[in-house]
């Protein structure tokens, strides 16, 4: 790692400033500053904090252009051709992935820059003095946690990773840390950073003041799917107790919602642009700001395919984001989500399915597309579903369909036990587990989550089997058949496997 560390580093001291909620998204020069004279005044530590937020904000990261390194890895969403960049975008939907990858390198090298940024506020915040010690608690806090969400990120992606905790300032340091580290060492640091941060000021939820910044919900929320996936991947001899933990977590969380059911929130309004600082069911997201042409979302005129209108004013000459008709088909027949989701393009051009999900047809977007949407990381359905799936894993049934009726509620649909006489409902969903699994990809379709599900409620082998059984037409070009047992994890990018290839030793299979 010791290549991306020291780019990181650099990275890490272009710092931003941001001064109230309408400024988060508006960037001051960056200069490079040295790290131990950097932290001078109050000031510089929240510049720093939100250093650390926009880090986040890169496609290569977990921005709302990840898409390729968790959707497209899973059934939902493909690629139309596979000659655009070389091909490289194509690996990751067609299971052809190498270490080679520049896309695979750039994520990785911006997912452990959010990290040195989170380690450089936490080794020098102390350095500071503050007027109010609450403000540095706080500051800690969010830094922890988005550090404990980067490296959940990396350790499901990758398997056992490089775990820095402090700010790396020479070659040595560097050469001491550049080793993969065991996952299970790695679960638990981000256990140990969650737990702090949920054990700090910050507050319950985010207020409309701080839209994009950790609270307590988010926090225990994450928590929660960490151990849930820690339980259905770990083979450590703890799923139980990780079961329970979960379980407690994502009632916390689900205890700090700020309405009563989630039929209260028409599913529309989740994603409707004029209401994402007021929709309470958004737990943490990543902040884009409508019209301004550097901090602008494109996700909305992104996904857009020729000759239609309905996510963007920006006319689009392309097919938009490709879906896989396997999706599709899974839609439930009176789904309102379905319509809200997903729409097929008849264009010469397109004649495909493409992502509605996400709209601004505003003038303040216009027709360069320079949309307002945010990139929701966790919802309120999202825990619903988690505690659907963890009270299945404990035995109790009757409380798992009682949380995934709540979300099939929303939808218009009827409760799971309704759909015990509709066959076809029975040959979608044979377990409540499948129907658990179901539900999280009708609902929670193109916002990241699908790739994770999948690796969580599979073994290695029997996923291969699941993806296997899929039919080629209903997946796009890419070959499912590629797919192995090697693709649980993406490949140690070559530049970093090569600097010690015993300590940074390549995944199987690549």
């Amino acid at each position: 790692m010791k290549k991306n560390i020291i780019i990181s580093t650099a990275l890490a001291a272009m710092l931003l400033s941001f001064s109230s909620c309408e400024s988060f998204l508006t960037q001051e020069n960056p200069n490079k500053i040295a790290a131990e004279s950097y932290f001078q005044t109050e000031n510089d530590a929240e510049r720093a904090l939100n250093g650390v937020y926009l880090a986040l904000r890169s496609n290569n990261c977990l921005g709302e252009g990840s898409t390729m390194f968790t959707e497209e890895r899973s059934d939902n969403m493909g690629r139309l051709d596979n000659q655009s960049s070389s091909g490289e975008p194509f690996q990751f939907t067609d299971f052809s992935l190498l270490p080679s990858n520049t896309y695979l390198k750039n994520h990785w090298v911006a997912m452990f820059t959010a990290v040195t940024r989170s380690n450089f506020l936490l080794t020098y915040i102390d350095e500071v003095a503050f007027e109010d010690e609450a403000v540095r608690t706080r500051y800690k806090a969010e830094a922890k946690f988005v550090r404990a969400l980067v490296y959940f990120h990396l350790v499901r992606k990758w398997g056992d990773v490089p775990l820095v905790t402090t700010y790396l300032t020479t070659t040595d340091e560097i050469n001491a840390n550049t080793f993969r580290e065991k996952k299970e060492t790695v679960y638990a640091q981000i256990v140990q950073d969650l737990k702090d941060a949920l054990n700090s000021n910050l507050p319950d939820i985010q207020p409309e003041s701080g839209k994009g910044r950790a609270c307590k919900a988010a926090v225990s929320g994450l928590l929660g799917q960490v151990y849930l996936t820690m339980a259905t991947t770990l083979s450590d001899g703890n799923k139980d107790s990780y079961l329970q933990q979960a379980k407690s977590y994502l009632e916390m969380c689900y205890g700090m919602r700020k309405f009563g059911s989630l039929s209260e929130i028409p599913y529309e309004d989740v994603f409707d642009v004029s209401k994402k600082s007021t929709c309470p069911e958004i737990i943490f997201q990543i902040v884009y700001k409508q019209g301004d042409k550097d901090y602008y979302s494109s996700i909305a005129a992104s996904n857009q395919a020729k000759g239609e209108t309905i996510n963007s004013q920006k006319k689009s000459t392309g097919a938009g984001n490709y879906v896989n008709t396997d999706i599709v088909k899974e839609y439930e027949e009176t789904d309102s989500r379905k319509e809200w989701s997903v729409k097929y393009a008849d264009d010469v051009v397109a004649k495909s399915y493409f992502i509605t999900k996400f709209r601004d047809v505003s003038d303040v977007a216009g027709t360069l597309g320079y949309g307002g949407n945010d990139w929701i990381l966790m919802r309120y359905a999202d825990v619903i579903l988690m505690l659907a799936e963890v009270n299945m894993y404990l035995g109790d049934e009757t409380a798992a369909i009682g949380y995934l009726d709540e979300v099939r509620a929303r939808a218009g649909m009827p409760g799971y036990a309704a759909m015990q006489s509709n066959a076809a409902y029975k040959t979608l969903c044979p377990t409540l587990k499948l129907a658990i699994l179901h539900e999280r990809r009708v609902e929670l379709a193109f916002e990241n989550h699908r790739w994770f599900d999948l690796l969580r409620f599979f073994t290695a082998n029997e996923l291969v089997t699941y993806i296997h059984n899929k039919k080629q037409d209903d997946y796009g070009i890419s070959n499912i058949k590629n797919f192995g047992t090697k693709d649980i994890y993406y490949p140690i990018p070559f530049d970093e496997y090569k600097l010690n290839p015993e300590l940074m030793y390549q995944n199987p299979g690549y």
